[in-house]
């Protein structure tokens, strides 16, 4: 529930639309919700402005199911990352407008809706198989309510497909850079534009490359300044940080 949710919940009460009994059972539950193994926290778009995302990995199906469940009954969309296809196929079934996108591996409770803040992001990849941890990227910061271009494919390995999308990386508030191998795309990126550069390195690469090690120090290592890097794979973790950085853009804009 956020803030626009309980001013809305709470002009109803004042025009007698909505009794205050009902406002208090949809207000319950803030700060968290106990469901015994799990606090379900509803308060944090409050605080933070990003709603509870729900993270599969470890936990049993039917965990899964309840925890959506939950959230979902505040009528809002919700998104679980790291769902492996075979939990989701049990989970979809319950839930008729859910999406699951298989290589992302994250699923939707209901479908997107439409950009609400200005103000774009670009997800950029080196390779082709550094998609998956693009696209959890995507889903996340589109979840989130912004607007994303998308840039793949244009890896150190044929810098001539990068040199050429000037105009593209210039329109974004925030670039989100996806490299796996030696993660030399992040410094190249950094060292062109002015906006914050977001590094995610992946475990892509060979066997020197240590499952995203490789490219993990190399972007901590990078001589170009203004880049932030998130850990080995965290599509989501950099969707949120760039979702961070642009909400404050757009707040102090509007100042």
């Amino acid at each position: 529930m956020n803030e626009e949710t309980i001013k809305a919940l709470l002009e109803s009460v004042q025009q007698g639309i909505c009794s205050p009994s009902e406002a208090f059972r949809q207000l319950k539950d803030l700060p968290y919700e106990d469901l015994g193994f799990a606090r379900l926290d509803h308060h944090r778009a409050l605080r933070t402005g990003q709603s509870e995302v729900v993270f599969c990995q470890g936990k049993q199906t039917d965990q899964i199911i309840t925890i959506l469940t939950h959230l979902g009954a505040k009528d809002q969309n919700v998104l679980a990352t790291r769902l492996e296809p075979e939990k989701a196929e049990k989970i979809l079934p319950h839930f008729s407008d859910a999406q699951y996108d298989l290589q992302a591996r994250c699923l939707l409770l209901r479908p997107l809706a439409e950009p609400t803040i200005s103000g774009k992001i670009l997800i950029m990849t080196a390779g082709t198989a550094d998609l998956p941890v693009a696209r959890e990227a995507w889903l996340t910061a589109r979840y989130m309510g912004h607007e994303v271009d998308t840039l793949f494919d244009v890896g150190v390995a044929g810098i001539h497909r990068l040199l050429g999308q000037r105009e593209l990386m210039d329109r974004a508030e925030v670039l989100i850079v996806v490299a796996g191998m030696e993660g030399a795309l992040a410094s190249v990126v950094g060292g062109l534009v002015d906006q914050p550069v977001i590094a995610v390195p992946t475990s892509v690469g060979y066997g020197a490359h240590f499952q995203g090690l490789a490219a993990l120090l190399s972007m901590l290592n990078s001589c170009a300044s203004g880049i932030g890097v998130v850990n080995i794979d965290n599509g989501f973790g950099a969707a949120s940080l760039a979702s961070a950085i642009v909400r404050r853009i757009t707040r102090d804009k509007d100042k």
